[in-house]
């Protein structure tokens, strides 16, 4: 049986996996509050919090194993994409640890994490898993990909954001309403009380099935803008219709585009991943979608949508089947080319 300890920093939390072969033995995530009255991540705070919390979350997740750190076989981290510094202190402590355990190190792309999390198996828990080659939507802050999953650590991307990702259409379209962020739940929430039909927005035309988000985000800006100067009080008397039209316009061209894509390769595997898969309103636009046209959907647990290093160790798992393993000297990427 094979353990992996799976670190994940990408951004602002800082999580810790084990995993034993494919079942979960533990997920223990620190989040950061302090980035909330600023808005948006700072990158500087992010990395020292993750400074201090790296040591206790690790700590945890391997007594929450019930394992030591002499029973890992290897030790998986996220790598690339994310925030320098942040990657910079999970990367260090990756190494210093397989350094002193004398374990091989296994780097992991974030984004290829988030797709396979769709593979953990639980205790205790029969899950149904997508079959290969299946169709992966994956929604984001930072990223907005449609991709063929051929094999484990075989992607295809078909379709991308050419400017924005749709989850900071989201956060963006939530600030200029006034709500706190992270926006993308809050327009969740007060979107299930609203009108998804009250207000129409333009969706952008884009070639193949690539996706934009930044036109839809000025105009909105400047529909809220004319319509403030009519009327001060109108964001906060519209506020749930508002989110339930943009919520709907954003869900409209992801859909529509996944639709196209599963026309073109006839794969009916269909599932999505990344942040903004928890959001309830495409989670049910997927499935009545899927129920429709025949697809069979797969929408990850809520606990696995967002940053978390059990995708990190799922991922660690498959590369260390193949002994894709990286040396003392690798160092973090900010951004990579290819998933």
């Amino acid at each position: 049986m094979i353990k992996i300890l799976g670190i994940e920093s990408s951004c602002d939390d800082t999580s810790a996996a084990v995993i034993c072969d494919r079942c979960l033995l533990s997920n223990v995530i620190a989040n950061q509050k302090v980035h909330e009255k600023y808005g948006g991540v700072i990158p500087e705070l992010a990395s020292r919090v993750h400074q201090q919390n790296i040591i206790p979350v690790v700590d945890m997740a391997l007594k929450e194993a019930n394992i030591t750190k002499s029973d890992l076989d290897a030790i998986a981290f996220t790598g690339s994409p994310g925030l320098l510094g942040s990657l910079l202190v999970g990367v260090s402590f990756a190494k210093g640890l397989a350094a002193s355990i004398g374990v091989p190190l296994i780097e992991v792309n974030h984004l290829q994490g988030h797709v396979l999390s769709h593979f953990i198996e639980e205790q205790g828990r029969i899950k149904t898993f997508p079959s290969l080659p299946f169709m992966c939507l994956l929604v984001s802050g930072g990223h907005t990909q449609i991709i063929v999953v051929k094999d484990y650590l075989d992607f295809e991307i078909i379709g991308e954001t050419i400017d924005d990702a749709a989850g900071e259409a989201f956060d963006k379209c939530a600030k200029v309403m006034g709500l706190p962020y992270p926006g993308g739940p809050v327009i969740d929430a007060l979107a299930n009380k609203g009108d998804h039909a009250a207000f129409s927005f333009a969706k952008p035309k884009v070639a193949d099935f690539n996706y934009s988000f930044s036109g839809l985000k000025t105009s909105f800006l400047y529909f809220l803008q004319k319509k403030i100067a009519e009327n001060p009080a109108f964001v906060e008397e519209n506020k749930a219709d508002l989110c339930a039209s943009i919520q709907q316009t954003i869900i409209d061209i992801l859909i529509d585009k996944l639709i196209k894509a599963v026309a073109k390769t006839g794969i009916k595997d269909v599932a999505i991943a990344g942040g903004v898969s928890a959001n309830s309103g495409l989670a049910g636009k997927l499935q009545q979608t899927g129920n429709k046209l025949g697809w069979n959907v797969f929408v990850p647990e809520r606990k696995f949508t967002t940053d978390n290093a059990a995708m990190i160790a799922i991922t660690g798992y498959f590369k260390y089947q193949k002994k894709l393993f990286a040396g003392l000297d690798v160092v973090p990427h900010a951004r990579i080319e290819k998933i």
